[in-house]
């Protein structure tokens, strides 16, 4: 028998575990791949909840989070933690996936070893260096340390063509995202937390909301709140869920705007479970993460964007998602439509989700079979 492909799959992020959890069971379901997992733990709990979720356990834990840790402590580490698990064990290609921190230093660390190195969810580009922050810088210098560019759409390519990316190492394979997000989709759920609870069956229309980036924190996030508040006080069929990101600066705006507010349901961070299974429930969401706009459409719920710029266009694109900012009364305006105008609102619903068709990580596993044969 021939020997086995030896991949190193790494993630750090509940972002990037959701998305890997595809790949990496595809990978393992093939008798051609032997598949260490590698998490850098540069979230912990959120991390950790997802790969139960999906039953992975990692191979190898850099444990690299501290309480306040700065970009610069969770470069440095990842990187001293991958560069000795690299030198420890022989590795055919390295795999990581998106924008997190974890995703740029391992494709650095693949560099200096000489090994191959594949970025899952390539090509994504806002052009402004600031927005996200450090996700729009970390994909665009993990693109020339990239071998395998699997890019979720023919947009995300032509990115990758743009700054001279040979075509031949780019191959549109759609978001694992969508395959994580269908599977999870697929499972029965209950919850057993009362205010979760609440928000599912709750019998009027569910606002989801959530909000984290920094480039929001401070006033533009209070600016969210201001109009997530206002749109209670107008629609008495409304209840707002907010899962409330772990970050202090993130909690003290919401709780301080929303938390007495009788129809705002403040919660902990939801486990992906409980948050797909709300995506599915909600009438409409206001987000500033990436990942939800990729997912909401899967489900056909209409999305306000929650920032000034998108790495994900093609959303907006496809009449899935507005561009909403945080201006106020922007967002009350566009809300307020969707939420008075049922044939705004369905022909947001119907739009076709941009983003993919849930076999992308198979997709990836025969571009990989196919190159190291």
């Amino acid at each position: 028998m021939e020997r086995r492909i030896r991949v190193a799959a790494v993630c750090g992020t509940r972002p990037d575990a959701i998305k890997m959890a595809p790949v990496v069971l595809a990978l393992r379901q093939h008798p051609a791949f032997e598949v260490r997992l590698i998490a850098t733990g540069q979230h912990r709990e959120m991390l950790d909840q997802v790969l139960r979720l999906f039953e992975l356990t990692p191979d190898a834990d850099l444990d690299i989070m501290t309480p306040h840790q700065t970009l610069t402590e969770i470069t440095v580490r990842a990187l001293e933690g991958l560069d000795r698990l690299l030198r420890e064990q022989p590795i055919d290609v390295v795999l990581a996936q998106g924008d997190t921190t974890t995703t740029f230093v391992a494709a650095l660390a693949a560099f200096y070893h000489k090994i191959p190195f594949g970025h899952v969810e390539a090509g994504l580009r806002t052009y402004n260096k600031f927005q996200p922050f450090p996700e729009e810088i970390n994909r665009r210098l993990t693109a020339p340390l990239a071998d395998f560019h699997f890019a979720p759409t023919e947009r995300a390519r032509q990115n990758l063509l743009q700054e001279h990316i040979p075509p031949e190492r780019v191959w549109v394979t759609g978001n694992t995202g969508i395959d994580a997000v269908l599977w999870v989709a697929r499972q029965p759920y209950e919850p057993n937390d009362p205010a979760l609870r609440r928000a599912l069956h709750y019998p009027g229309r569910l606002l989801l909301l959530t909000t984290h980036r920094r480039e929001n924190w401070g006033e533009p996030m209070a600016n969210i709140a201001r109009a997530a508040r206002q749109l209670l006080e107008r629609f008495n069929d409304l209840l707002l869920l907010v899962p409330m990101h772990r970050n202090p600066r993130v909690r003290e705006t919401l709780l301080a705007i929303l938390g007495d507010h009788p129809r705002a349901v403040l919660t902990e961070p939801l486990d992906y479970a409980p948050f797909v299974h709300a995506m599915r429930h909600a009438t409409l969401i206001l987000t500033d993460s990436g990942g939800v706009q990729e997912e909401a459409p899967a489900f056909g719920k209409p999305i306000l964007v929650l920032r000034e710029t998108t790495e994900r266009p093609e959303g907006v694109a496809a009449g899935a998602a507005i561009l909403v900012g945080t201006d106020p009364e922007r967002i009350v305006a566009e809300a307020v439509h969707l939420l008075t105008d049922p044939d705004a609102y369905a022909q947001m619903a119907r739009a076709v989700n941009p983003y993919g068709d849930g076999h992308a990580a198979e997709r990836i596993r025969d571009i990989l079979l196919a190159s190291f044969k």
